[in-house]
């Protein structure tokens, strides 16, 4: 698979966001949340300690659950029959999860001083830094692509819909 998306026909940028995003982020998460956990159970009381981080993970792998498959059980088929009347509204929906998904990394990103690992940091700590990185790398790419490239298509005023 070519990790450059079809930003030119709305249902092959749907399959490559569904292959390229939400499997990545179903792989990505629960490991993280796990990383989490142990990091703020062994290293309890250190005053690095991103204390909550394993909650706010574990909240999330359920609410993007939820939305990857509204995306793709009734957006996304959507889209590839070429979007139609009142998709605007599923769309103000995941823009809004978007809303929520970015509030919860900005939330990450201060627990964990910006992803910055304390002096002396172990390899779980190290690790779990690291792959928040590239999830909230993967997240924000994903829904850059959904919000300025994907819906704009299919909303009133875009190349779908105008």
């Amino acid at each position: 698979m070519t990790d450059v998306a079809p930003i030119h026909d709305a249902g092959a940028l749907t399959r490559y966001i569904e292959t390229r995003y939400h499997a990545r982020h179903r792989e990505q998460l629960p490991p993280l949340a796990g990383m989490a956990e142990k990091v703020e159970t062994v290293h309890f009381g250190d005053d690095n300690v991103p204390e909550g981080l394993a909650g706010i993970l574990r909240r999330m792998i359920g609410e993007m659950e939820v939305h990857m498959k509204k995306e793709e059980l009734i957006l996304f088929p959507a889209i590839r029959r070429g979007g139609g009347q009142g998709i605007e509204n599923p769309i103000a929906v995941m823009r809004r999860d978007h809303d929520d998904h970015a509030t919860d990394v900005a939330e990450i990103r201060r627990l964990t001083t910006g992803l910055t690992r304390p002096q002396g940091a172990c390899r779980t700590w190290t690790s779990l830094y690291a792959g928040l990185d590239e999830f909230i790398t993967d997240l924000e790419e994903h829904m850059r692509l959904e919000n300025d490239v994907l819906f704009p298509q299919f909303e009133p005023g875009g190349v779908a819909n105008g």
